[in-house]
């Protein structure tokens, strides 16, 4: 659904709900995976159009998958940008206001790596100024649950600590829970940031499966993001 989203951005489509759900749609059935919630993944395996999907879909979730893969929306050029598309993207699914404040505050703090708005230690308060909010600058302490306010909540506080890559992964991951979300926002976010140095093992990137949509299909499109 990342792939989804980042692709749609790079071709200039319309941001509506109806050519989300059919990138949406297209990415699950071009190169069906494991990984999923398992609910989730039979309904992507029954619709076949993004009509489809919004016509069946249930948008009232208030977990982390649209925090999850909001990322690439965070590129965007200002704060309002951010906001809105990642807000658009949400709704398909995660139609809460904790949803969709989970999905706008992970795209914010790429964003602020990203545009180098200050120091590590201050995104959560920095998030919380824009989303006028008193959540995102409290720290996280403890296994975290579904919801998506508490794997963002834990990715800032594991970014707040680190200046590396490696060491904040592993902080994500020592929080245990639904750490695979965790990781993905904070690492989107400090992959960004020429404040975390890249430490991580040559292993991780060269040996990436490469398929139609791996390795080299990630590269391209993410030079294609970072060319705006």
């Amino acid at each position: 659904m990342t792939l989804a989203l980042a692709e749609l951005l790079v071709d200039g489509g319309p941001w509506t709900p109806s050519a989300i759900a059919d990138r949406f749609v297209e990415a699950f059935h071009r190169d069906p995976r494991e990984g999923y919630a398992r609910g989730f993944q039979a309904f992507l395996a029954q619709v076949r159009t993004g009509e489809e999907f919004l016509a069946r879909i249930r948008p009232d979730s208030d977990k982390s998958g649209a925090a999850m893969r909001s990322g690439p929306l965070s590129l965007l050029p200002t704060v309002p940008d951010v906001l809105h598309h990642t807000s658009v993207q949400a709704r398909l699914t995660h139609d809460t206001p904790s949803g969709v404040a989970a999905a706008q505050a992970a795209a914010l703090a790429v964003h602020y790596c990203h545009h180098e708005l200050g120091p590590l230690d201050g995104i959560g308060r920095w998030i919380d100024r824009q989303l006028d909010s008193a959540t995102w600058a409290r720290p996280w302490r403890g296994k975290v649950g579904p919801k998506g306010e508490m794997s963002v909540r834990a990715a800032l506080t594991a970014l707040s600590a680190n200046d590396t890559l490696g060491g904040l992964l592993r902080d994500c991951v020592a929080f245990t829970g639904d750490v695979d979300t965790v990781a993905t926002v904070a690492m989107a976010a400090a992959s960004r940031s020429p404040l975390v140095r890249a430490d991580l093992p040559e292993v991780l990137f060269t040996d990436l499966e490469n398929g139609p949509y791996g390795r080299d299909h990630l590269a391209r499109l993410d030079a294609r993001l970072l060319a705006g």
